[in-house]
């Protein structure tokens, strides 16, 4: 460790820089995963050369190494992350990953070069998902996570819903330079911010003794404020020694579990439900972006543009709402939310067969009917990592020799990222085949049942069994 403070220590680990540096990693790569997809036809039929009737297939395929590669690599590197001394080096390597994968897709002339861009580009999804949650709770604790998800899942679904609109206006004005300007431009922002950023841990490495002989002195007063009521007190230790056990890992673990000790906790119905809800919480993303623009077409003869444009009816809420939302689920559990959220989305989503064709009132309707969607995604944004994490932090607090320095907090939003994906690979191609065989308002109708199974799953499991469930 270097005998001097590195200069800017103080505003380069702090909270606010180290969340940002998290956002703008998060919407950087939704950003230039949007931003390519509305070209990607484009490089196929000019460079690539390739016949129309073989443009929609390969569009599929690269879709579909871009989820696989973050499918596949998300578990290895949350593995990897908790076993580095810091989460910088790992950080850094994603973003030179997705830096490979864009000078690719600028420069490809081959479908060989396109897909191994995609890959990349998954790489680079998993690392910057799984390290940035991972950074996130190091960074806030778990008591600040829900409305520090809410404000940054706020803040990147803009990534999300200009990028495509952008993506496309720019190719028409500018071609490739202009769309691959951008993406350079914020891929350069991203880069020099995490450079830039000093974890907690790595700054509290420079704290001097008088800084802790300050906090020393501060003790006492926290402990006559504990003692006030020692006698309302006296069983919390019993309490939480009993709450301890039921998160004790027992000894003879196999290899296996001692090697990704994760594997143990993934047998908790808690932590499974957890996923369940960021599985949904994919598959209900990835159903508008796979539904709204084809139906918006049917409706109004809307071409790409005005489809996109749809998207701020649905994503302004969640902006709004996104960290109010985070910041209930901090207060009060994220029980409430998991159960109210999905469970409002169950009338909501079977109200979207209201749309018919039309003119504006008829938009007007639609438009209206994506915000209440979007409401329901505010709500349900934080519950799943939040649930997820604390589950987690129950375990390595009862078994810290087990998990290690770093605990398997990494190794949990590896997991995490991998399921998110599944649930936006699966999404569009459930949610596409129902729509063509039974139509929109029917498909809407199934997914809002997966809603409704989501929410009383929620009742039993998220938060722990409500009191009447357990046993006596």
């Amino acid at each position: 460790m270097p005998s001097s403070k590195p200069t800017g220590l103080a505003w380069r680990s702090n909270t606010l820089f180290i969340v940002s540096t998290v956002g703008i990693g998060l919407f950087t790569d939704l950003f230039l995963y949007g931003l390519v997809v509305p070209i990607l036809p484009f490089i196929l039929r000019d460079r690539v050369s390739l016949p129309e009737e073989q443009i929609q297939s390969h569009v599929s395929a690269l879709l579909a190494a871009y989820a696989g590669a973050s499918v596949l690599f998300s578990p290895p590197a949350g593995i990897i992350a908790d076993r580095v001394p810091t989460r910088q080096a790992p950080f850094l390597a994603g973003l030179v990953a997705l830096l490979a994968a864009t000078l690719m897709l600028f420069l490809g002339q081959s479908v060989a070069v396109l897909t191994l861009a995609r890959v990349l580009q998954g790489v680079s999804g998993a690392v910057v998902w799984t390290i940035g949650l991972a950074l996130l709770l190091d960074t806030v604790g778990p008591e600040n996570l829900g409305k520090t998800i809410g404000s940054i899942f706020g803040f990147i679904s803009i990534g999300e819903l200009a990028a495509p609109v952008l993506g496309g206006v720019l190719y028409k004005k500018a071609g490739y330079p202009g769309v691959f300007g951008i993406g350079f431009a914020i891929l350069a922002l991203d880069f020099i911010m995490r450079l830039l950023l000093i974890e907690k841990k790595v700054a509290a490495r420079w704290e001097t003794k008088d800084d802790g002989a300050e906090n020393d002195s501060e003790q006492p007063d926290g402990g006559t404020a504990t003692g006030e009521d020692g006698d309302d007190n006296e069983e919390e230790p019993l309490l939480r020694k009993k709450e301890e056990n039921n998160y004790k890992v027992p000894e003879g673990q196999s290899k296996m579990v001692r090697s990704y000790p994760i594997l143990y906790i993934l047998k908790d119905p808690r932590l499974l439900t957890a996923l369940l809800l960021a599985f949904n919480q994919a598959t209900l993303l990835a159903t508008f972006d796979a539904t709204i623009p084809t139906e918006a077409g049917r409706l109004f003869d809307f071409d790409s543009l005005k489809s996109g444009l749809l998207f701020i009816a649905l994503v302004l809420p969640y902006l709004l709402l996104g960290p109010v939302a985070g910041w209930l689920v901090d207060r009060y559990g994220p029980k409430p939310a998991a159960v109210l959220g999905f469970g409002y989305l169950v009338p909501v989503l079977i109200l979207l067969r209201l749309a018919r064709p039309g003119g504006t009132s008829e938009i007007i309707i639609f438009c209206a009917l994506l915000s209440l969607c979007g409401i329901g995604l505010a709500i349900i944004g934080s519950p799943s990592i939040v649930e997820a994490s604390y589950v987690v932090s129950q375990y390595d607090k009862a078994n810290p020799d087990f998990f290690g320095e770093q605990g398997p907090y990494a190794q949990l939003y590896g997991i995490n990222s991998m399921v998110f994906s599944l649930g936006l690979t699966v999404g569009p191609l459930i949610s596409g085949g129902l729509r063509d065989s039974i139509g929109y308002g029917n498909m809407n109708a199934v997914v809002a049942a997966l809603c409704l199974i989501t929410a009383l799953l929620s009742v039993v499991y998220v938060g722990g069994k409500p009191k009447f469930l357990r046993k006596r």
